[in-house]
Order: structure tokens, then C-alpha cells, then sequence
């Protein structure tokens, strides 16, 4: 069975830094598309951040500001976040699909598996 299990999330002042981690069980990760989406309180999870294909996408939200990377030895998926804003307080998910590829890597419905989150909160 599938798991995806993120961590590294936490309370940091605007201007920070926080890396988030997503560990995969489950199957080998490597070939598949892997992303990060986030929901803040009363707005819709939206797209942050994936690996496709060994390409990278980001909202424009995140540009210059998060990076994604991942370490296949570990089937872990990184997020690494610099430059914290308020804005970007939220639940981050991981999320993973049965597909080796999919037509769009930031919409939700394209991922079959997701993670718990893990809450990022960043004060003024």
C-alpha cells in the first residue's frame, strides 16, 4: 500500500526557512511524478511545487523562493522554503499519482495518493 508521510513543518518568523520532507513506502518512487500543494484555512489546496519527468514546476507564488528536489535512495521528496511570508502559512501535502506521467503536474486531480500534511505557519 502506498504512504506518503511529510514532515518538517512548524511555526517560523517571516523572512525564514523551513525544508519539508515527504517519505514514500510502499512502491519505488523514483519514476513517478511527485508534488507539493498547500490549503490555507477556507481557500482550496492549490499547487506548489513537482518533479515530472526530471523536470521542476512552481506556482509563481514560490518562484526564487522554494525549491523541490528529491533523494531516491531514500524515496523521500523535499521541499526546502526560503524567504517565508505570512501568505505562505498553510497545510502543505504531498502527493504522488499511479501514472509515470500526467498531462498537468499542478492540478489535484491528476494524484491519486497524498500525504496527512504538515502545518507551516509563519508569523509578521
Amino acid at each position: 500500500q502506498v504512504q506518503l508521510v511529510e514532515s518538517g513543518g512548524g511555526l517560523v518568523q517571516a523572512g525564514g526557512s523551513l525544508r519539508l520532507s515527504c517519505a514514500a513506502s510502499g512502491r519505488t518512487f523514483s519514476s513517478y511524478p511527485m508534488g507539493w500543494f498547500r490549503q490555507a484555512p477556507g481557500k482550496e489546496r492549490e499547487f506548489v511545487a513537482a518533479m515530472s519527468g526530471g523536470n521542476t514546476y512552481y506556482a509563481d507564488s514560490v518562484k526564487g523562493r522554494f525549491t523541490i528536489s528529491r533523494d531516491n535512495a531514500k524515496n523521500t521528496v523535499y521541499l526546502q522554503m526560503n524567504s517565508l511570508k505570512p501568505e505562505d502559512t498553510a497545510l502543505y501535502y504531498c502527493a504522488t499519482t499511479i501514472r509515470t506521467s500526467i498531462a498537468v503536474v499542478s492540478t489535484t486531480r491528476y494524484y491519486d495518493y497524498w500525504g496527512q500534511g504538515t502545518q507551516v505557519t509563519v508569523s509578521s
